[in-house]
């Protein structure tokens, strides 16, 4: 019988090659022990020996998030990571049943795109994660931060100034690259000021106007960051509450997936029917969720290249605005 620690195991020798194998076995496990997503394949008469591709696999609604506990098996959390929203919005929760496997797993996956943390300095321009509790992004920061080995490397709220002095001060380290790890609201107020030069930085946006900006579209970000701060690409990281991986951009806006995970995009108007390279609402698939579910429908829009990448266009119509990773029109 599968166990939780056979897809911990199992987990980084993932790939092209075995990837719709273990997911089927995931796929099983969690139908039979995760009482939410049983009880959804359920209503859908989804006959659960009758699965035999990824293509067949019903994927659980992310809006499930916000009313039950999505957890495979019994176990109780070592943290619990809540999703921002505006007041009035219901927000997503995740119960994580081991808060080290996250920290650890965030890191391999920022270290496979963009090498040791040892490597950098992270300056952390988050405000609006910070000003409230249960950020998994706060969480995975602070975990690269302390990483990096670095006295520089930490967070910031509003204090431009003392930023701008310390990307600055860092601009002759030659052994240490920075990364200017920001919200978007946050990196254009910070672009604002005058005289900054970050042609020494790598720029990574997380997405997100928080209601305190006007909603823009990502490309018009990038393109005045990037005139602004003097380089020659934005970065980008897609994450959400719900899922335990992040995926990075680091030119043109198309993700790269660790081998784990893969995204793939469905019919807007029939969840059930997969497309192909269309503009369509996106499915993700992330093996390292196995304490949770690993199979969720979100509510983004998206398109995915021939090579898997993947790029977020927006949010389908009359769903709730993320409050992480999606800038919209």
């Amino acid at each position: 019988m599968d166990t939780f620690k056979s897809f911990e195991d199992s987990l980084y020798s993932i790939n092209d090659g075995n990837f719709e194998d273990i997911a089927l076995r995931l796929f099983r496990f969690q139908a039979e022990y995760n009482p939410v997503y049983s009880q959804y394949l359920s209503f859908l008469n989804c006959k659960v020996d009758e699965v035999h591709s990824l293509e067949e696999i019903p994927f659980l609604p992310i809006s499930f998030f916000k009313t039950k506990s999505v957890k495979t098996g019994n176990w109780h959390p070592e943290v619990e990571f809540t999703s921002s929203g505006t007041t009035g919005i219901t927000t997503s929760k995740h119960l994580v049943r081991d808060a080290t496997f996250y920290l650890t797993l965030s890191r391999n996956i920022f270290e496979r795109f963009y090498g040791s943390c040892e490597n950098f300095h992270f300056l952390a321009l988050l405000p609006s994660y910070l000003e409230r509790t249960g950020s998994s992004l706060i969480a995975m920061m602070n975990h690269l931060i302390k990483q990096s080995k670095s006295v520089h490397s930490g967070f910031y709220l509003s204090n431009h100034e003392e930023l701008k002095r310390k990307i600055e001060l860092l601009s002759t380290d030659k052994k240490k690259k920075v990364i200017l790890w920001g919200v978007s609201f946050a990196l254009l107020d910070f672009a604002e000021l005058s005289g900054i030069d970050l042609s020494h930085c790598i720029i990574i946006e997380t997405g997100g106007m928080k209601g305190r900006r006007k909603e823009l579209i990502k490309q018009d970000v990038h393109e005045y960051l990037t005139g602004r701060f003097n380089v020659t690409s934005i970065h980008s990281e897609y994450g959400m509450t719900e899922l335990m991986s992040q995926a990075y951009s680091q030119s043109k806006g198309y993700y790269q997936c660790p081998p784990w995970m893969k995204v793939f995009v469905r019919d807007i108007n029939d969840p059930f029917s997969r497309i192909g390279d269309r503009v369509g609402a996106i499915n993700i698939v992330d093996m390292a969720n196995f304490h949770s579910c690993a199979f969720i429908e979100t509510q983004d829009l998206g398109r995915v290249d021939e090579r898997g990448n993947f790029e977020v266009l927006g949010r389908i119509d009359n769903s709730d605005v993320r409050g992480c990773n999606l800038l919209v029109e």
